[in-house]
């Protein structure tokens, strides 16, 4: 039990669980293409924040995990969380010294570059949103970044997780 706290990889899971129940859940449809991309969230917090053990394999393992529960072609989520969480890596100790704000911008920007591949890959079978409407889910994540810094920032403070 001690390891486990130690080590912190079941919190990490946990947190990753969490994120993908709540990129399922049920929405009004009016809500449905603003939805926050949480699992993109989580992944770009412990990137942040441990880089040293969450990188690109968790980001291809949740990815996949993302494609078989929103029925995805198989990869598209893999291979956008792979390149959300290496331009995490690439980027965390710039993101660590900017305010809130900037991190938001930041945040922004680089889960728009997630949806822009996910929409690359729709439009290759045929199923691309035809308005700009699927960058929504950028901004609606950004705003959401403070709130869920200071939560998975509390957890892992409490836990001890490092």
């Amino acid at each position: 039990m001690a390891a486990e706290s130690a080590s912190g990889i079941g919190i990490i899971v946990a947190s990753f669980l969490v994120a993908a129940v709540l990129a399922i859940l049920p929405l009004p449809q009016w809500l449905l293409w603003g939805r926050p991309e949480w699992v993109a969230l989580v992944l770009i917090y412990w990137c942040i924040a441990l880089p040293h053990r969450v990188g690109v394999v968790t980001a291809l393992v949740a990815g996949v995990g993302m494609d078989v529960l929103e029925g995805a072609v198989l990869g598209q989520n893999a291979f956008a969380l792979a390149v959300l969480a290496l331009l995490s890596l690439l980027l965390y100790q710039r993101l660590r010294v900017f305010s809130l704000w900037q991190q938001a911008g930041i945040v922004f920007l680089m889960i728009g570059i997630h949806q822009l591949i996910c929409q690359w890959v729709q439009n290759l079978e045929g199923a691309g949103a035809p308005t700009l409407l699927f960058l929504l889910p950028a901004l609606s994540s950004a705003l959401l970044w403070p709130g869920v810094l200071h939560v998975l920032r509390q957890l892992r403070r409490h836990y001890r997780i490092s």
